[in-house]
């Protein structure tokens, strides 16, 4: 579909609630907030686990609280902005839908435990304008008459996502990478090296002193590695130090500061290790 993930977050309650009907939200951040905000347009929207002001962890399983009416369970497996992710896929007796913009591809998932994944492809697929949806076959088929046709997801399903012209290019680049997916060992394979590219700047962070994680170890992001300098008057002179070292984009979000480094599929180890290497040399240098 187009839209990005963002035009999901209006869609999924278009095509899978009716107005008076209630629906369940997980707030863990800057992109839960979001979806809940556009969701809240559309029906009674119900939070039915919250991470806490400062999103440095995730509900646990028993601190989640389900409405027994609500059409669907809505979770951010992964947090860009504060690094935070999901360790556990929640357990949920409605259908539970994943924005898994950022996390998709970076490991095997068992599809179907959900009821729809939907992701922006810019992080592991491909170019922004397309959005993978994958949904199960008993939710489609009850939009709301309103909806778009454009936007439909059975309309789309019938006509095999051509149902208008799609964003060709960003396909194309999609079959590409999806064709080098493959032939790096496939999801399972890269789950392992995301796995090891993350472990091994956490522990380079963990055992400095003057950088820190400030999220929950069970909690930890493996696409999107935050940190902060303990001396916060050395972050310039870090960025700067960085960017001529040819180490880019790792200014933290702007709601939040700090440093964040994102550890997509087309991040190697070897980046993930010369970053390692310039903070251990600015540590000596400045700390």
């Amino acid at each position: 579909m187009q839209g990005g993930a963002s035009a999901q977050f209006s869609l999924i309650p278009m095509n899978l609630a009716a107005p008076e009907s209630s629906v369940d939200y997980v707030n863990t951040g800057h992109w839960s907030q979001k979806a809940i905000a556009e969701a809240a347009r559309y029906c009674r929207v119900h939070i039915a686990g919250d991470a806490g002001g400062d999103y440095t962890r995730v509900p646990a399983q028993d601190e989640l609280h389900f409405s027994a009416d609500a059409r669907y369970v809505h979770y951010t497996p992964n947090e860009t902005i504060s690094g935070v992710e999901f360790g556990y896929i929640p357990q949920t007796r409605r259908p539970l839908i994943a924005d898994m913009s950022s996390s998709i591809l970076s490991r095997p998932i068992d599809v179907e435990k959900f009821g729809l994944i939907y992701a922006g492809a810019q992080k592991n697929i491909g170019p922004s304008g397309l959005t993978v949806v994958i949904v199960r076959d008993d939710l489609i088929g009850d939009a709301r008459p309103e909806t778009p046709l454009v936007f439909n997801y059975r309309a789309l399903a019938d006509h095999q996502s051509m149902l208008n012209t799609p964003p060709t290019f960003a396909w194309y680049m999609a079959g590409l990478v999806f064709k080098w997916l493959k032939s790096a060992g496939g999801l399972a394979a890269i789950g392992e090296r995301n796995r090891l590219k993350a472990r091994t700047l956490y522990a380079a962070i963990d055992a400095s002193e003057l950088y820190r994680n400030p999220i929950a170890k069970d909690a930890r992001s493996w696409m999107n590695v935050t940190f902060v300098l303990r001396k916060p008057n050395l972050d310039a002179a870090f960025l700067e130090g960085a960017a001529a070292a040819g180490l880019q984009g790792l200014k933290g979000h702007r709601v939040l500061g700090g440093m964040r480094a994102s550890l997509y599929n087309a991040m190697p180890l070897t980046g993930v290790e010369t970053l390692i290497a310039f903070m251990r040399d600015f540590e000596r240098r400045y700390a």
